[in-house]
């Protein structure tokens, strides 16, 4: 084969890895568990994934591919559409933004922020889920899902 075409299919798997692999970790977030209630507070992995590029190189994963990745997670779950995207692209940009501060720094520093950026997003998840009910939900499945996602982060 040509080298100059093996370089380019290359660069071309190397850049949809982080795409592909978000996208195969939305599937597993929606996997049924036979267990009552785990839909409610089932780890959010594409956060995990997102938030992980996103940090160390978002040059590979754009704002319109974290979108999309958003969109089908909305799709799979059953969430108003857009709900996850939004979350998605400001967790993609927290973190690009905010990079630089974990560059070099303890793990345990990577978990907080990525922690709090969890926490922000089970925030927005929650009111905008309450806004499209015209009601108030119960907060705590999406605290226990915020939790298992942190906790989770490190896997």
């Amino acid at each position: 084969m040509n080298p100059r075409l093996l370089h380019r299919l290359d660069r071309l798997a190397r850049n949809l890895i982080p795409i592909a692999l978000c996208a195969i970790l939305v599937m597993f977030s929606a996997l049924p568990f036979y267990v009552p209630g785990y839909g409610q507070v089932a780890a959010n992995f594409a956060l995990i994934s997102v938030f992980y590029w996103a940090t160390f190189w978002p040059h590979l994963i754009s704002p319109l591919a974290v979108f999309l990745v958003g969109v089908f997670q909305d799709i799979v779950t059953g969430m108003p559409p857009g709900l996850n995207a939004l979350v998605l692209v400001l967790a993609r940009t927290v973190a690009d933004n905010q990079g630089r501060v974990f560059h070099g720094k303890s793990f345990l520093v990577l978990w907080w922020g990525f922690a709090m950026v969890a926490l922000g997003a089970a925030v927005v998840i929650w009111a905008f889920s309450s806004a499209l009910n015209f009601s108030l939900l119960n907060p705590v499945p999406g605290l226990f899902q915020w939790g298992l996602t942190a906790a989770l982060f490190p896997f």
